[in-house]
């Protein structure tokens, strides 16, 4: 009801008793009016992501539904920790637990195979309210890399363990292992042979200075048939206020053997901070890490005052180049910004005020 509406509807109020009268119902018109446009806050939040890429394009439709329920599992379970009141910490755990034991997903089971046929795994983990954090790289015996990497964060004095050490550390506290081929898939091994084939072709024709095989140039991914990326990412707000955030990936399809991309960097792919935001990201990992951008995020939040959404916005499309690739986030507000500059990304986002959305391509986010 407007100011308007309620003065006409009290006309023997206002003639008896004047201006004071009228001040009391302008007020009580005002309070009205404000509590019924007044948005519910969000006391919880929760955004993940299955890897910025092609999005949809050259996916079968059985390939859609099976990465958009994966997503969709993992958001759910993510939005049950939460919503009983569970620990941002824990939810992030879960959903990338979950997503790592997705075959549909380059983390975990599923990750891409380096030039040698191997799997190489990273992984970190954030802690917004005290900024602790941990992280394993290259890791090729641990069935759920996010695990180790809070195993890190909780068990050590250090914030990232990698390759012979990070598997010993792994043995060392009974994380579960598993074989190199538990993370095989038929669909890695066709993409690595796929890409294997387009840089010998590219080799051969390359001009002396040009990137060769297994490598890139900067900002370039290396071959049409690794625009999907895969990475899969979480960051959660708890109903303490709390954010965290991870990262997990199996990296870039025929990677140099013991290549290290932005998903284990602190900073770089992984970053939470109570007082700002919590990000994630996925991409092109040597951009990501050049340019920091996961902390530059929370850092124009921080210190520029500017809003989730700006932040973002100039670390994607200022920073970044077209195509690097794209980063999920929540404000220690609740706002929740999922951006890409590629074909696509796997996505979704849930909170407290009933907000559910699971997307790849370029759909449209609902709005609250």
């Amino acid at each position: 009801m407007s100011t308007r509406h309620l003065l006409r509807a009290t006309p023997h109020i206002l003639q008896p008793f004047g201006l004071a009268s009228a001040a009391l119902a302008c007020w009580l018109a005002s309070s009205f009016a404000t509590s019924s446009v007044a948005e519910e806050p969000v006391r919880w939040a929760i955004v993940v992501h299955g890897g910025a890429g092609s999005g949809t394009a050259g996916l079968s439709d059985e390939a859609i539904a099976l990465r958009t329920a994966g997503i969709r599992k993992a958001l759910l379970l993510g939005r049950q920790t939460l919503a009983e009141g569970g620990a941002a910490l824990d939810a992030v755990e879960r959903v990338i637990r979950q997503l790592e034991d997705d075959p549909q997903f380059n983390a975990g089971r599923g990750a891409v195979l380096n030039e040698k046929g191997g799997h190489e795994l990273d992984a970190s983990i954030m802690d917004g309210a005290t900024r602790r954090c941990g992280a394993v790289a290259g890791v090729r015996t641990v069935k759920n890399p996010i695990s180790l990497a809070r195993r890190v964060m909780t068990e050590t004095r250090h914030v990232l363990l990698g390759g012979a050490g990070a598997d010993e550390f792994a043995k060392q506290q009974g994380v579960e292992l598993a074989p190199q081929s538990y993370f095989r898939t038929e669909e890695a091994v066709r993409r690595w042979e796929q890409v294997r084939a387009e840089e010998a072709k590219a080799a051969t024709a390359a001009e002396p200075g040009e990137a060769k095989p297994g490598e890139a140039k900067p900002g370039e991914a290396k071959s049409k048939t690794d625009s999907y990326k895969g990475t899969v990412g979480c960051v959660a707000l708890d109903l303490h206020g709390n954010i965290a955030a991870g990262t997990s990936t199996g990296g870039l399809t025929n990677k140099r053997f013991g290549r290290i991309g932005d998903s284990p960097i602190i900073g770089a792919g992984t970053y939470a901070d109570n007082a700002s935001c919590g990000v994630s990201c996925t991409g092109i990992g040597e951009e990501y890490i050049r340019n920091a951008i996961a902390y530059d995020v929370s850092a124009r939040m921080k210190y520029a005052n500017t809003s989730l959404e700006q932040a973002v916005r100039a670390a994607m499309r200022e920073t970044l180049k077209p195509g690097d690739g794209g980063l999920i986030a929540i404000s220690h507000r609740g706002e929740i910004v999922m951006d890409y500059t590629t074909g696509g990304m796997a996505r979704g986002a849930a909170d407290s005020t009933g907000r559910l959305d699971v997307l790849l391509g370029a759909e449209k986010a609902q709005e609250k």
